[in-house]
């Protein structure tokens, strides 16, 4: 089964900074299309869309993270990161990194699909997940 793999959770204090890696399998995505994601499931809720990015470099993030994290991936040979500064109590959680091949960040909202009429089959592949700790 293919998956892709976080690391970089810890703890750390409020205020601090920590950097998540997403690593996926060399030949994922061919051709060089994807979107990727950061999702997370904090303590009591349903697993939300954190930020997203395709291959032409879009962006996309929720509103109680932007400007606070930066997701990024420099080809798709690289790993995707997702570096979170000025971090809160309530950023404490499971965080996941999911890919979806020839998939596209979705307008207005942290998460990847295929365009309208797209020949490709959807895909998700999840990783299992590095947890998050900030304590006030």
């Amino acid at each position: 089964q293919v998956r892709v793999e976080e690391s970089g959770g810890g703890s750390v204090q409020a205020g601090g900074s920590l950097r998540l890696s997403c690593e996926a399998p060399g030949d994922m995505f061919f051709p060089r299309v994807y979107c990727m994601a950061w999702f997370r499931k904090l303590v009591g809720q349903e697993r939300e869309g954190v930020a997203a990015i395709d291959d032409d470099g879009t962006t996309s993030y929720i509103d109680s993270v932007r400007g606070r994290f930066v997701i990024s991936k420099d080809g798709a040979d690289n790993p995707l990161y997702l570096e979170m500064s000025a971090l809160k109590s309530e950023d404490t959680g499971t965080y996941y990194c999911m890919a979806v091949p020839f998939g596209r960040v979705q307008a207005g909202s942290p998460r990847c699909g295929l365009v309208p009429g797209s020949r490709y089959q959807y895909r998700e592949i999840w990783g299992k997940g590095t947890m998050v700790t900030v304590s006030s």
